[in-house]
């Protein structure tokens, strides 16, 4: 039975991983094009990559590195609460986050795309 359940699980996050990936802001979109087919200093990203129970805006398991992209609901209270928590325990899993705005990513990609290479590099 508990097999089951943990099946049961995981079947359910993948749905949800395709419906993030599916439903992507437009900032997300962005930053995807400029983070797919390993165009920073060879570096390979996932978007929606499940990690201890948290689903990832975006992945790179060589450099340990998320980075993820902010829209309104997380300016909120209960918003910052939850990213606070979520960056915790990613970082104590030896994963640094990277955290940009929807605004940011959209009207300054360049310089989003220099500070996660900056990152990437600086490893």
């Amino acid at each position: 039975m508990t097999h089951y359940r943990a099946t049961d699980l995981r079947v359910r996050s993948r749905k949800r991983v395709g419906e993030l990936r599916r439903e992507a802001t437009d900032a997300e979109g962005r930053l995807w094009k400029l983070l797919r087919g390993r165009q920073l200093a060879g570096h390979k990203f996932r978007r929606q990559h499940e990690f201890g129970g948290f689903v990832l805006d975006f992945y790179c398991a060589d450099a340990r590195l998320a980075i993820e992209v902010d829209g309104g609901q997380h300016f909120s209270e209960q918003g910052a609460l939850h990213d606070e928590e979520r960056t915790q325990f990613l970082e104590a899993n030896g994963i640094r986050v990277l955290r940009f705005t929807n605004t940011e990513v959209l009207s300054e990609l360049d310089a989003v795309g220099e500070a996660i290479l900056r990152e990437l590099t600086s490893r």
